[in-house]
């Protein structure tokens, strides 16, 4: 997420760190590669030219260059400017209605069937009972697609099938709700590939009949600029209360995150970071700052951690690291939790100084975890259990089974053991592991 935008930043700051003093010469001169690396990143020119221009005049100022951390008071502006443009604060999700709705729209491909059930999951997850409504008839498979997507996640889809108008679909839908106690509607219209009358005259039509608290705009986020244009051409016609950025996780520079709340003055209310159905999360401004700039996100770190874990089985784990039970079984339910958590590459981006020491996912190891996960499968629950019976011959077999070399297995029993001793002595220091530490 923004890893490129991110590196550029963290050169500037490293550069400005470089000089003993920092002059007024070294000032223009950041903010001319801040400059380069935001047009880089496809943000709205005349977005880049405003926040250099704020941040530059407020980095020139005396109390910065008098002042004996320069760079750091610099990083402060930088950061303060990127929550000004990416929106100040978070904006409430309104759902007040009884059964309150939910529009969803935006062009054909931006990923609105998929972010449906990534909201409905997400609603559900806070105590209420979404229905997810099919009114997408004109894209072969979309029906399909939400109708899989939701007996993923165990929430109900109102699809009355083919020749049934849109407008009815959704007008039927509320009635639906309120008979099954819904008190939510998320409504999944269909898209085009472009903006077009008839696209534009069917929404407004939904619109008048749900009446909806939320109408969630949908952009990919991989489009840059042609998000930001499809943006105000919808803000245009068919005013909505909210942004959804998908494909966060792809090869995005970022423009559209920075450009498109400064552009329409709407703002992002959430962001999807990858396929699966827990792959979303609420738009937080300064958490997306500090990310972008490389300060991590712990608070929404910790909220991932706390998401996946049980307190109960925190505390069994903590019992058994004090009694040295900790076995690979263990590990393996560790490792399983980690993976909830997202992909390994955002996990790192939200531990601060992470990205400014230039680690990523590939010196942990998204294919490590694989091999070890594959290792420990291939043991039997004996061996789990009780890693010292695995003689010469156990380690030829695991490491047939699993695909690896017997080397590989001897260096992952080596880092099992040492790991234990660490965490055994961690929890006689710390007196008792955090409960919503990871590995907790």
């Amino acid at each position: 997420m923004f890893q490129d935008l991110s590196e550029k930043f963290a050169r500037v700051f490293k550069d400005l760190r470089g000089h003993g003093k920092v002059r007024e010469s070294h000032i223009k001169g950041a903010m001319r590669e801040v400059r380069r690396a935001l047009l880089e990143a496809d943000v709205n020119y005349k977005v880049v030219k405003e926040f250099v221009e704020r941040v530059g005049e407020r980095a020139l100022g005396k109390k910065v260059l008098d002042s004996l951390t320069p760079d750091q008071q610099i990083v402060k502006i930088v950061h303060d400017e990127l929550v000004h443009v990416l929106g100040e604060r978070p904006v409430p999700f309104n759902l007040s209605g009884s059964p309150a709705g939910i529009m969803i729209v935006g062009l054909q491909g931006s990923g609105k069937t998929s972010f449906a059930a990534k909201l409905a999951m997400h609603l559900r997850g806070r105590g209420r009972r979404p229905l997810l409504v099919a009114a997408d008839i004109y894209r072969p498979a979309a029906v399909d697609q939400l109708e899989i997507l939701a007996s993923q996640i165990g929430v109900p889809v109102y699809a009355p099938g083919t020749g049934v108008p849109v407008v009815r679909i959704v007008g039927d839908s509320m009635r639906e709700a309120k008979k099954g106690l819904h008190d939510t509607v998320i409504v999944d219209t269909a898209g085009r590939l472009h903006i077009n009358r008839e696209m534009m005259a069917e929404l407004k039509e939904v619109r008048e009949v749900l009446e909806p608290e939320e109408v969630l705009l949908v952009l990919d986020s991989m489009t840059g600029q042609e998000a930001v244009r499809v943006a105000t051409d919808f803000k245009e016609e068919i005013d909505f209360t909210g942004i959804v950025l998908t494909k966060l996780d792809g090869d995005t520079r970022g423009g559209a995150a920075l450009s498109v709340t400064a552009v329409t003055g709407a703002p992002v209310k959430f962001v999807c970071a990858g396929e699966k159905v827990e792959d979303l999360e609420q738009f937080y401004p300064d958490r997306m700052a500090g990310r972008i700039l490389g300060m991590g996100d712990i608070v929404s770190l910790v909220e991932k951690a706390q998401d996946v874990i049980d307190v109960k089985k925190a505390e069994e784990l903590e019992r058994k690291l004090r009694k040295e039970g900790f076995t690979l079984e263990d590990f393996l339910e560790q490792l399983q939790r980690l993976k909830k958590m997202g992909p390994l590459d955002q996990l790192i981006g939200m531990i601060p100084g992470m990205k400014m020491k230039g680690l990523d996912a590939s010196d942990i190891g998204e294919k490590e975890m694989k091999r070890i996960e594959a290792i420990i499968r291939s043991m039997t629950p004996l061996e789990r259990l009780n890693p010292q019976i695995i003689d010469g011959s156990r380690r030829r077999r695991i490491a047939a089974g699993s695909g690896n070399s017997v080397q590989d297995i001897n260096r992952l029993l080596n880092q099992f053991q040492q790991m234990k001793k660490m965490m055994k002595r961690f929890t006689k220091h710390a007196g008792s592991m955090p409960a919503n530490f990871p590995f907790s």
